[in-house]
């Protein structure tokens, strides 16, 4: 260690005039590999400073600081147990810092330095040794039981006090060869060169005795001016002494008034603040006279009234949801201008309600012309309701029952309106297809005789029913979709109300916990509510739509494919949300009736009788195929092919099943003929249906055709 300390000492603390007393090899308690020197550090010029470094050595081979504490910064240090052979201590600085020293010798030698050093150049407060043998940390006596201990302490305070020794300096070297030099003899010859010293010495006595003698008239004058030094010392003690009581008396009064000082200083402030606060009050609950005269008696028949009312409305909202200090609410003043508010806030909302309920009867009950299959766009009217769509917002946020009750009249009201125009024009859709027949049960079907085959309607009026269907949903698309846009616009159905927020705090302090609601929730609200609204709206839409597709339904038993078709085309174009989604329940249903109709066909091929001949032609529900397949195009060609063709497959596996089978029960026609001939006929209808080739061979394998 003494090689390291060496290094040490001239890499890192000789530049920095500082000496190296002590050090020790050390790792971090449980953490041995990461190793460092804890180094006990003196400074060469005064005044001395004593540190607590720690070194650590680099991948390089070299040393650098890693940190220091000054010797007064220890606030302890814990051995762990009296046992001289523990490795571990502890010292305490800003915090705790654990160590475990590699050798047993050195952490005796580090802990042992610490304290003569802490004994020696701390005045005031000494660190507090713990857990550490009693003869490291005290004076060296010698008794029985400590003198081995003590003496491997002396060998190391030797050992220190020899890094303490320094060789005389050039200058002293120089005045001691001089000094030789001047000798006559040899160097050789200690005794005479000793007597020449002695004599000078002698010489240089004489010299200070006599020099003492004579100057005896100066000590004495000497004297004379340190007395009379002393006695003007002790003159200016009593006046600095009497200047120090008058100090301490102004010290003691500058006090007292720096203190009232800083309470003036505190208590203006104080006031300054108040006054800031009450400021803002009284411009928050303000409210112009021009205003409380508007909202008492509001006028909405022109537009200057109605921005003013607007104007006013808004300025009270402002008002009403200030954000005030809950200990400010308490004010009677403020409590006071709450009421007045309150006041305003029901005079003006029963204004509004009271205008939009008239507003919102008075259109209900509007007709407007109808001609044909037409349905009125009533954007007239939405025009002159959203002027009062600023009014309307107001008393979401500041009146919610009054809101709902107005939401509920215009529902009712226009909900009659709708309900005269679509009906309206479902009217003139029957009417427009008219009546040819009333179908009881399907007479198109498969399995019946090409005798019995019928169609009920011509390809004409089939054409003629999806044309009339595609126009009424024309015309319910733009207005639906208005009307759906005005809703949310006018009636801020986008935006949940107040009820909504997560805390509510009214003008008196109280405060309302509702619940917090995410995104996706907010959104589903917001869709369902205006769901809800239209649905009010359009109520008999529905049933409406029900009806003409149920009339078409009893002309024509081939209706499902292009009504399918049809509703499938509006819902992917349909704009608005509710038109698509009633749309869309009717496609379901539309759905289950090709699905019914498909299985009544598959459920005759079963159910058909070939007649007894003597020669087996071609069968009736192979014949009936291709005009059935004629029919059904439309839906083939349509985006709803696959419901379709995954219906020929099943039409046909069956057909090819009942092949067999009313091949084996003609005795007169070989079976294979029968089959080979029913196969010629599919593979020819299936050849026009699906121009597709990989769509017929898909079908073909799926029946085992090919």
């Amino acid at each position: 260690m003494t090689s390291i300390g060496r290094i040490l000492q001239k890499e890192i603390f000789q530049p920095n005039e500082e000496r190296l007393i002590t050090c020790c090899l050390v790792g971090k308690y449980l953490k041995k590999k990461k190793s460092s020197f804890l180094c006990i550090v003196s400074s060469t010029s005064a005044p001395i400073n004593i540190s607590i470094v720690q070194i650590k050595q680099t991948d390089k081979q070299s040393f650098k600081r890693k940190r220091s504490w000054a010797l007064a910064e220890l606030k302890s240090l814990d051995g762990h147990n009296d046992s001289p052979d523990t490795q571990e201590f502890d010292m305490l600085f800003d915090k705790v810092y654990r160590w475990t020293a590699s050798n047993i010798k050195e952490r005796q030698s580090f802990i042992h330095n610490l304290w003569r050093q802490a004994k020696k150049h701390i005045l005031k407060e000494m660190p507090t040794f713990k857990n550490v043998p009693i003869t490291w940390i005290t004076e060296y006596t010698m008794t029985p039981e400590n003198k081995f201990e003590n003496a491997d302490l002396m060998e190391m305070d030797n050992e220190n006090d020899d890094e303490d020794f320094q060789a005389i300096t050039e200058k002293e070297q120089e005045d001691l060869m001089n000094l030789m030099q001047e000798c006559k003899f040899s160097i050789g010859n200690a005794e005479a060169f000793m007597e020449a010293l002695v004599d000078e010495l002698s010489m240089l006595d004489e010299k200070n005795v006599h020099c003492v003698l004579s100057s005896e008239k100066q000590v004495d004058s000497l004297m004379k001016n340190l007395n009379e030094a002393i006695e003007e010392t002790e003159r200016l003690e009593m006046l600095l002494d009497s200047y120090d009581e008058i100090l301490c008396h102004v010290k003691e009064t500058m006090e007292k008034m720096e203190k009232k000082n800083s309470m003036i200083s505190i208590a203006n402030r104080n006031n300054q603040l108040l006054l800031e606060e009450l400021e803002k009050i009284v411009t928050r609950l303000n409210l112009s006279h021009k205003h409380q005269k508007t909202l008492e008696d509001a006028d909405f028949t022109n537009p200057a009234g109605m921005k003013d009312a607007i104007e006013a409305g808004n300025a009270l909202k402002d008002a009403m949801n200030s954000n005030i200090d809950k200990a400010l609410l308490q004010m009677s003043a403020v409590q006071e201008q709450k009421r007045r508010f309150e006041k305003y806030k029901e005079m003006f909302a029963r204004s509004i309600s009271r205008q939009l309920n008239n507003l919102f009867i008075h259109y209900g009950n509007y007709k407007g012309k109808l001609e044909g299959i037409s349905m009125p766009v009533h954007s007239n009217i939405h025009s002159d309701l959203s002027s009062y769509m600023e009014l309307m917002h107001w008393l979401k946020v500041m009146d919610q029952k009054s809101y709902r009750q107005l939401k509920n009249v215009y529902t009712d009201s226009f909900g009659k309106l709708y309900e005269t125009n679509v009906r309206s024009l479902i009217e003139s859709a029957r009417d427009k297809i008219g009546v040819t027949q009333t179908l009881t049960s399907p007479v198109s079907l498969l399995g019946q005789d090409k005798d019995a085959w019928t169609l009920e309607i011509s390809d004409t009026n089939r054409k003629k029913y999806d044309t009339i269907l595609d126009q009424v949903l024309t015309q319910l698309e733009p207005v639906c979709l208005q009307e759906q846009m005005f809703c949310v616009k006018f009636f801020q159905l986008d935006v949940l109300s107040p009820s909504s927020k997560n805390t509510l705090t009214t003008l008196d302090g109280a405060e309302v916990q509702v619940e917090v609601l995410s995104p996706r929730l907010v959104e589903k609200q917001i869709n369902e509510d205006v769901r809800n609204m239209m649905t009010n709206l359009f109520s008999c839409l529905k049933s409406e739509l029900d009806s003409l597709i149920d009339h078409i339904k009893r002309q024509d038993s081939f209706y499902c494919m292009y009504v399918l078709v049809r509703l499938n085309d509006h819902v992917m174009s349909a704009k608005s949300t509710f038109l698509s989604n009633t749309i869309g329940s009717l496609l379901i249903e539309v759905k289950r009736s090709l699905d019914q109709f498909m299985q009544n066909q598959i459920e005759s091929i079963a159910d058909y009788k070939p007649p007894r001949r003597a020669k087996c032609g071609i069968l009736a529900y192979v014949l009936n195929l291709e005009e059935f397949a004629t029919h059904a195009d439309c839906l083939l060609k349509s985006d709803r092919r696959a419901d379709l063709e995954k219906w020929y497959t099943r039409l046909l596996d069956k057909m090819i099943e009942y092949i067999a089978v009313h091949s084996n029960e003609h005795n007169k026609t070989p079976s294979q003929v029968i089959k080979m001939g029913m196969a010629i006929n599919i593979f020819s209808v299936l050849s026009s249906i699906f121009l597709n080739l990989s769509s017929l061979l898909y079908i073909l394998l799926t029946l085992e055709i090919v």
